[in-house]
C-alpha cells in the first residue's frame, strides 16, 4: 500500500507566510559596513537629533543590523524586540543579549521600564493593518519620553516605485503615503515632524534621481512630498495629548 503524500501547508491568512520568512529573507549575520552607517546617519541619527547617551527601542530588530549600528555609534542603552527567534539565532551574540524575543503586544503588556528617548520601526508598520497600526503607535507613545521621537520607515505608495516594496512581501497588510501616515499618527496622538526620502545607491545615482524628481515636479500637476520608493517619517507625541485612544 502506497504511503499518503504529505499534506501541503494551508495558507489561509497573511501570517501563515511567516512560516517561510527565514528562507525568503535569507537570514544571515549582518556585517555593518561604512555605507550602512551613512544610510542610518541620514535616515535616523541626524533627523532624530540623536546622541550616544540616549535610550533607543527598536521594534522588529530582525537579524540586528540597526542594533549593530547603535553599538557602533556608542549607544549603550538600547533594546530590540523581535518575534522571530530564527532571526535572533543568526544575530551577533552580544547584540542578541539586548533583544527580547517576543510578540510586540506581549512586550508592551509586560512593561518596558523607563521611557525611551527614541523608538524605531524600520519596515515594520506595514505588517499591521491600519487599526492595529493605530493601536501600536498609541501604545508606543506611552513608552516614549515627552520629548521623545518615533522614527518609522515604510514603503511609499505615493511614489511610482513604492509598489516594488509594498507588494514584494505577502505579509504586508497596510499601505501608506505621507498623508495617511499623518492621519494614522493623529489617531494615535502623535504629530508628524518630518517626512524624508530613503536615499540609497551611489552619489551619481542619487544625483540622477534628484534630477528626475525635479523634472517630474515641473511637468506633473500632482506632485509628491516624497518621491523615493521608501519613506522615513519622524513623529513626536502631540503637545495636547492628541486624539489617540
Amino acid at each position: 500500500m502506497k504511503g499518503e503524500a504529505p499534506k501541503a501547508m494551508q495558507y489561509r491568512k497573511r501570517e501563515d507566510f511567516y512560516g517561510v520568512y527565514d528562507a525568503y529573507k535569507s537570514y544571515q549575520t549582518p556585517v555593518l559596513k561604512a555605507k550602512h552607517v551613512r544610510w542610518y546617519d541620514r535616515e535616523f541619527w541626524n533627523p532624530a537629533k540623536c546622541s550616544s547617551s540616549m535610550s533607543v527601542l527598536e521594534i522588529g530588530s530582525g537579524t540586528g543590523e540597526f542594533l549593530a549600528y547603535l553599538k557602533h555609534k556608542g549607544v549603550e542603552n538600547f533594546i530590540g524586540v523581535e518575534q522571530d527567534a530564527r532571526a535572533v539565532e543568526v544575530m551577533d551574540r552580544e547584540l542578541a543579549g539586548h533583544v527580547r524575543v517576543s510578540d510586540v503586544w506581549e512586550f508592551l503588556d509586560g512593561g518596558c521600564g523607563e521611557p525611551f528617548d527614541r523608538v524605531v520601526m524600520l519596515d515594520v508598520l506595514e505588517h499591521f493593518d491600519h487599526f492595529e497600526g493605530a493601536e501600536l503607535l498609541s501604545r508606543l507613545k506611552t513608552v516614549m519620553k515627552e520629548d521623545g521621537l518615533l522614527v518609522i520607515r515604510v514603503p511609499n505608495m505615493s511614489s511610482p516605485w513604492g509598489g516594488v516594496y509594498q507588494f514584494g512581501d505577502l505579509t504586508h497588510k497596510a499601505a501608506y503615503t505621507p498623508d495617511s501616515i499623518k492621519q494614522l499618527g493623529l489617531a494615535a496622538g502623535l504629530e508628524s515632524v518630518a517626512f524624508l526620502d530613503q536615499r540609497r545607491g551611489s552619489p551619481l545615482k542619487r544625483f540622477t534621481e534628484d534630477c528626475l524628481h525635479m523634472i517630474l515636479k515641473k511637468v506633473l500637476t500632482d506632485s509628491r512630498e516624497v518621491w523615493t520608493a521608501n519613506m522615513i517619517a519622524v513623529m513626536k507625541p502631540a503637545p495636547d495629548g492628541g486624539a489617540g485612544p
